[in-house]
């Protein structure tokens, strides 16, 4: 655990005792934004800076955007929580040399993006408007995260061929659980997060804990190829939602599962990123095909 995420922890706890109110308030303002904003790693620098650079404009907040390549249908990565759009450039570069045009973005409040806060709804929307700029695309790819705002996108109106999710996260209220689990808070902060989330971050928005789940009505989601890459060692998203997300989508979810990756390095080991490079271009050839 980082050290910053320990002392935080321990601060909450120790005000929870004192006064309960202050300490989930607390607590959800650091549930709603990343602790701190990710460096580009060393190894990434050269991938991202290949890639082109655009912006839009989402809830006010300036995003900006990566593209490598510019013919037929684009494949989206979505990256995770904390993370940024350079994470994901080695495996946009993988795909790219295959002959994939890739589309990626900071989302709001990581990487180069604006503002200090995000949602599944905004990420959802950028998944939207980047559609809407670039067309149909031909796989939807998300880390983390980024796997679970695909699949609500998926399901709420983004038109892809195939999906996938790195490490996916496949219920929308692992995220708190995950979150209490990381800082070490006691069991106030579980219940006190779930009524901030519903009343604060979402009002007005029916049922997200199951709607913004990877699992939730699989018929509404017009893909016949999902792919799902987890590893059996991730101590931050356990497999089991992996195969959890598989029962939901039934015969058309493969699972493609590592050892001895964690969370982190799965996005950039080798073969992971080899799979999702031939999964999709398996999907660009039954594309093709009439």
């Amino acid at each position: 655990m980082h050290p910053t995420v320990a002392a935080l922890g321990t601060a909450l706890n120790t005000t929870a005792g004192i006064a309960p109110s202050l300490a989930g308030r607390a607590a959800f303002a650091l549930f709603r934004r990343p602790v701190r904003r990710a460096r580009i790693g060393e190894t990434d620098r050269s991938p991202i800076a290949a890639a082109e650079r655009g912006a839009l404009t989402i809830g006010g907040k300036n995003v900006v955007t990566y593209r490598w390549g510019t013919g037929g249908r684009p494949v989206l990565l979505v990256h995770g929580w904390s993370s940024r759009a350079s994470r994901l450039a080695h495996l946009a570069t993988a795909l790219h040399a295959r002959g994939h045009t890739v589309l990626t973005f900071d989302l709001p409040g990581h990487g180069a993006s604006g503002g200090t806060t995000t949602t599944v709804l905004e990420c959802r929307d950028i998944i939207l408007e980047l559609q809407r700029r670039h067309g149909p695309f031909l796989l939807l790819a998300g880390y983390s995260f980024g796997s679970l705002a695909s699949f609500l996108a998926a399901r709420e109106g983004a038109r892809t061929e195939a999906l996938a999710g790195i490490a996916g996260v496949s219920r929308f209220d692992h995220l708190v659980t995950g979150f209490c689990r990381e800082l070490r808070l006691s069991g106030w902060a579980e219940r006190e997060l779930r009524t901030r989330v519903e009343r604060r971050l979402f009002p007005g928005e029916p049922d997200i804990w199951r709607r913004f789940s990877a699992t939730h009505a699989p018929e509404r989601i017009g893909v016949r190829q999902i792919l799902l890459v987890h590893d059996e060692d991730d101590p931050r998203a356990g497999a089991e939602q992996a195969r959890e997300t598989a029962r939901a989508h039934g015969e058309r979810a493969e699972l493609f599962l590592t050892r001895g990756l964690g969370h982190h390095r799965v996005i950039t080991a080798p073969a992971v990123t080899a799979r999702v490079a031939d999964f999709a271009d398996a999907v660009r050839d039954r594309a093709a095909t009439p």
